[in-house]
């Protein structure tokens, strides 16, 4: 079975491996990996690696209409590693696959769930831990404390992103979830979720998110890093968002994946195959040398935020602010019809739905 995580990085030398390895111990066979104008030495970490036959990397530089990882998905669309496999997932470097199922691979996974088409794996968020320094260490390591299972609100805790049969039921990527279905195809799709459970035919042609309120990491589950140290945000902030050229990120963003609710420590089942898989990548002398050009480019970038004003005071804040607590059901469920409401008067400010899935 040959499966393609791809991948769109800018600036991530300092987490690259960690990554790569992970993902390797979980079952992935191939990686195509976009790169976006980068200064800290990772599109040069991502040539080593190919050189040494671990990923496939394409460079995608600027200007992007679209942003950065639509244009890389579009390039994605059409790449030769995409036609060969068997199973595809869009994945985001903050992101790591935990499959609770078997030997914790793809394969055990697949086996679970045979008439699987397509498997969301819903997100759950790790929340920030009160680190504030950025430190070279693994990150599934420094923030072991998520959201609980079900939370409703924010309805982004139960994003998805797809593993998807590549059997071309679908004609084009997307980040969460395959794009462009094919009618003829869609009958035999079956879409189930990471606690096994069937959903629905609508998740064949749309949704972002696996039903709001049910737990559904029984089998498997998409733990998201999406915030890192207090200092290491800043570098977020600067850089903006993946999928538009620039955005910046406040203290919504912080807040609404600042949850530290709950110790998760399910992904450590894989400290030992993938730190294995780390620790021959840094054995090559060029990847070690790499690693640490992104690690100390990262720390220079930090105190150089810190010396501006905008950054000096986002940086107050983020210490200020405690983690966030969800919400109570009744009040969880109050915002839940708020913003089904708004989206059934057309208000655009909030979208619960792919905007390309069809």
């Amino acid at each position: 079975m040959r499966a393609l995580a791809i991948l769109t990085v800018k600036n991530e030398a300092a987490f690259l491996l960690e990554w790569l390895a992970h993902h390797r111990a979980v079952g992935f066979t191939d990686f195509l990996v976009f790169s976006n104008d980068c200064s800290d030495g990772t599109a040069e970490m991502l040539d080593r690696l190919a050189a040494m036959g671990e990923i496939t990397h394409q460079p995608n530089p600027g200007p992007w209409p679209q942003g950065p990882q639509w244009a890389a998905l579009k390039a994605a669309d059409r790449h030769p590693l995409t036609a060969r496999a068997d199973w595809v997932m869009v994945l985001d470097v903050d992101e790591f696959v935990t499959i609770h199922v078997g030997d914790g691979t793809l394969g055990a996974l697949i086996a679970a769930l045979p008439e699987a088409t397509a498997i969301p794996l819903t997100w759950r968020l790790f929340g920030n831990c009160g680190v504030v320094e950025f430190a070279d260490h693994p990150v599934t390591a420094q923030f072991p404390r998520a959201a609980p299972a079900g939370m409703t609100w924010p309805w982004r805790a139960a994003m998805i992103k797809t593993l998807f049969r590549n059997d071309g039921s679908y004609g084009k990527l997307g980040v969460h979830r395959p794009r462009a279905p094919d009618p003829a195809r869609m009958g035999a799709q079956r879409w189930f979720d990471g606690s096994g459970r069937e959903l629905p035919a609508l998740y064949h042609r749309q949704r972002l998110f696996t039903p709001l309120g049910q737990d559904s990491y029984a089998l498997a589950q998409l733990n998201h890093y999406a915030l890192g140290s207090m200092e290491g945000y800043l570098v977020k902030c600067d850089r903006g968002r993946a999928n538009r050229e620039a955005a910046t990120f406040d203290m919504s963003y912080w807040t609404e994946r600042n949850f530290c609710t709950v110790e998760d420590p399910s992904i450590r089942r894989y400290d030992g195959p993938a730190g294995a898989i780390r620790a021959r990548l840094m054995a090559d002398a060029t990847l070690a040398r790499l690693h640490e050009r992104g690690v100390a480019w990262r720390r220079a970038r930090i105190a150089a935020l810190l010396m501006q004003d905008e950054f000096r005071q986002l940086f107050g804040r983020l210490m200020l602010t405690p983690p966030a607590r969800p919400l109570p059901p009744a009040a969880a469920a109050r915002m839940l019809r708020l913003a089904q409401a708004a989206q059934a008067v057309g208000d655009g400010t909030e979208t619960m739905r792919d905007p390309g899935a069809d």
